[in-house]
């Protein structure tokens, strides 16, 4: 997994990025949980959703937000992360153009912002999100959530309690034409101590069944790749 330097917005991004060779390998982008908590693109639930993607056959790149490691500027509340999070998923895509499909995902606060990301980049199929703050911030903004996703939940987190992302995924669920799966992992805590392989193989059987569900159906057109949405056509939520 080598080392990688991309340019930010705020300069110089750290990154860690596996290749695959096939061209039309799909691509994902992993995000860490607050940087103001300890939150390195090293964290180990990251580390470990990176490692499902790159044995699925992505080219996966994970990456430090701005202030954390090396790389450069310092914490902006969620917007900056935001756009260090575009930013790294320009990376990706011009690596690997032919990309059959585009995927995101996030731990804890890199879920607020990769799934922020979703909503304004319609050639991102699918997430996988661990631990989404629902009691924290305001995911009011995924209204249709427009991918395929997987929402991970442990029962025993006592920093993003379970209630608040199943009744996430509820309403999620209520609108028309979401497809998000919804898994609480038994005995897990915020950190997955004692759950990182329920985890892993979670993550690892919900990627393996999409791709074939993906490669069954037409290729996104065109016209619809990279195009972004107006930052005035989704205006970002802090806390609830």
């Amino acid at each position: 997994m080598p080392e990688i330097i991309f340019t930010g917005p705020e300069g110089r991004l750290e990154g860690r990025y596996h290749h695959n060779e096939d061209k039309s390998s799909p691509v994902a982008v992993v995000l860490h949980p607050h940087p103001l908590y300890g939150g390195t693109m090293n964290n180990k639930i990251v580390y470990r959703l990176y490692q499902c993607f790159a044995q699925n056959g992505f080219s996966v790149l994970r990456f430090n937000f701005r202030g954390v490691g090396r790389s450069l500027g310092k914490f902006d509340d969620g917007l900056g992360e935001l756009s260090d999070a575009a930013t790294a998923l320009d990376w990706v895509q011009q690596q690997n153009p032919d990309a059959s499909s585009c995927w995101i995902s996030g731990f804890s606060f890199g879920s607020w912002i990769a799934l922020q990301l979703l909503m304004r980049r319609p050639e991102i199929e699918g997430f996988v999100t661990v631990s989404p703050p629902a009691n924290m911030y305001d995911f009011g903004f995924l209204s249709p959530c427009p991918a395929h996703g997987l929402v991970l939940q442990g029962d025993r987190d006592d920093i993003v309690n379970e209630s608040s992302v199943g009744k996430l995924v509820d309403k999620l669920g209520s609108q028309k034409g979401t497809n998000v799966d919804y898994k609480v992992v038994e005995k897990a805590d915020h950190y997955y101590r004692n759950s990182v392989e329920d985890l892993t193989t979670e993550v690892n059987d919900y990627i393996a069944r999409k791709l074939v569900e993906f490669r069954e159906r037409p290729r996104l057109r065109p016209d619809r790749k990279r195009r972004q949405l107006p930052p005035d056509e989704l205006p970002l939520s802090q806390e609830a």
